[in-house]
């Protein structure tokens, strides 16, 4: 426990233990977000009663969406702590949060039984989540950054979205399995509460080897008695604005994009009128499809620029979008789902190791966790609490099943206009630049 706290600088050996400790908070999240989306129509039914089930899945969603209102605070609010205190004691803070708000998703009792009382506290276990959530993403991308060695900072940090897609492949196994070994009526009474028990399980183990997580922010003991908000770290925030802007088209871009793929189990039963179990096999396929594309897209981008990677990669999934939906609409299988979807969220993640390398690099680290932060829930307020209404609302107001292709499509044509305007900031590429650059003395 003595060098718990000791600081390690960027570049020394970084454990595969320090790795698991520091990503397993963004698994738990995603785990438990996407065991919300796929258990959605039947989390409606246990809160929120209504005369019809469109309502009834539209209030589920927007209990959902409650979760993203306070991740902005929670990315200020820890992500401050974070910056002044360290990376560990805000991961340690933050995942101590996300266990209550799971273990309180699972057990809170049903409408019938107590009323309006059900609904409440099923919305404040979500806002209790997305604080925590907030706090999470710039912690934790902040503390692998400055932990993973220079020449491989993208390969780290996509494991990052590995271990979310391992968590999404999860929460897919087991709609999967509740599906297959529970009736309708069993899973709509008591099935989705497994799915949630089953990711308070990790809690304990993950708070036990985020406590013996090393710090990686060696200016700790100095920023410790500052206040939050120093002249220099305005500046600094007002100097990166530009970066900031255009890391939240892209991250907004890449949020609409995740969780129409998330909505997909709900989109297959509502709008494609297909069985439950396509929705899922098809998701976590995606997500397993998916681990190759990020490994390699941040191995590529360390070695030949962040720009190039993130830029074609992700016009490569813009083409692609909308003859994938088309195709499926107009067969309307089980196989033209699971192919065309799974194939578009693997190639969708391609980019991903690779930008939150180059964002967080881009940030000076005296407010790298709380920008990135910030950044991130944002565009998570803003898109990923909303997405899914919005898809589930056009999707009705146009009777078109097309509708999420639409939606997703503008999405990522700003996204490619955003990462275009983007610098480059992978470390190979700048020592390239400047060995070709003239010296002062020519």
């Amino acid at each position: 426990m003595k060098n718990a706290g000791a600081a390690v600088r960027s570049g020394s050996s970084l454990s595969a233990r320090h790795v698991a400790a520091a990503t397993m908070g963004n698994a738990l999240e995603f785990y438990d977000f996407v065991t919300y989306a796929f258990f959605s129509i039947q989390i409606g039914h246990a809160f929120f009663p209504a005369e019809s089930a469109y309502s009834s899945l539209m209030l589920s969603l927007a209990t959902f969406g409650a979760g993203f209102v306070t991740r902005p605070v929670g990315a200020l609010v820890i992500g401050r702590y974070s910056d002044r205190a360290g990376r560990r004691p805000a991961m340690i803070l933050c995942f101590l949060l996300m266990g209550f708000a799971i273990l309180g998703m699972a057990l809170i009792p049903t409408y019938v039984r107590i009323g309006i009382a059900a609904p409440i506290l099923a919305v404040i276990a979500r806002m209790v989540q997305g604080f925590s959530l907030g706090g999470e993403v710039g912690s934790n991308t902040a503390f692998l950054l400055e932990a993973a060695p220079v020449e491989k900072r993208a390969l780290v940090l996509s494991l990052q979205s590995v271990v979310q897609n391992l968590a999404l492949i999860a929460g897919g196994s087991v709609g999967i399995l509740l599906t297959a070994i529970l009736s309708p009526a069993a899973l709509d009474a008591y099935g989705w509460r497994i799915a949630f028990l089953l990711g308070a399980v990790a809690v304990p183990f993950g708070l036990w080897m985020r406590n013996h997580l090393p710090e990686t922010l060696d200016e700790r003991p100095m920023i410790e008695t500052r206040p939050a908000l120093t002249p220099r770290r305005l500046q600094e925030t007002w100097a990166r604005w530009r970066i900031m802007a255009l890391g939240l088209v892209i991250l907004a871009s890449g949020t609409i994009a995740s969780y129409i793929f998330t909505y997909i189990a709900t989109y297959a039963q509502s709008a494609l009128h297909m069985a439950a179990r396509a929705g899922f096999v098809t998701e976590t396929i995606g997500f397993l499809l998916g681990i190759p594309f990020l490994l390699l897209g941040g191995w590529l981008s360390d070695r030949y620029g962040r720009r190039p990677v993130q830029v074609w990669g992700n016009l490569v999934f813009l083409l692609m979008i909308y003859p994938t939906f088309l195709w499926i609409i107009a067969v309307r299988s089980a196989f033209a789902l699971t192919a065309g979807v799974s194939l578009l969220i693997a190639v969708s993640f391609f980019i991903w190791g690779s930008f939150h390398a180059g964002l967080a690099e881009s940030l000076p680290k005296s407010i790298r966790s709380s920008a990135f932060g910030v950044i991130y829930s944002i565009s998570m307020a803003a898109f990923g609490g909303t997405t899914q209404l919005v898809t589930t609302w056009l999707i009705h107001v146009t009777g078109n099943a097309m509708a999420p292709a639409w939606y997703l499509t503008g999405a990522v044509v700003l996204g490619q206009i955003a990462l275009m305007l983007m610098p480059e900031s992978a470390p190979a590429r700048m020592e390239h630049t400047l060995e070709l650059a003239p010296s002062s003395s020519s």
